[in-house]
């Protein structure tokens, strides 16, 4: 089973947490801050939404960086991935 997401919707799957600070601290899990950047996987087709045409500005292995407590979370073959609205990405990473 695939996870195609609809309209102006796109699947993400988020980059793994940093376990670790830069001086070599160990971070316990509740420390750990949500990750915002993640790899798009699946992209919706836009269309109409609220009477405006919606064209998709990004497209399928793109890195994203997306809002905080932005999309829904869902587990799919013991993977995690966040489904997000286009409006909740910021920015395209190179």
């Amino acid at each position: 089973m695939k996870i195609k997401p609809l309209l102006d919707r796109v699947l993400l799957e988020p980059k793994e947490n940093e376990k670790e600070t830069k001086s070599g601290i160990i971070l316990p899990t509740a420390a750990q801050e949500k990750s915002q950047i993640a790899k798009v996987v699946a992209v919706g087709e836009g269309g109409m939404i609220d009477g405006n045409k919606v064209e998709m500005q990004v497209s399928v292995g793109d890195s994203v960086l997306y809002s905080k407590y932005a999309g829904t979370e869902v587990t799919h073959d013991d993977k995690k991935y966040v489904i997000v609205r286009q409006a909740d990405i910021l920015a395209v990473l190179d």
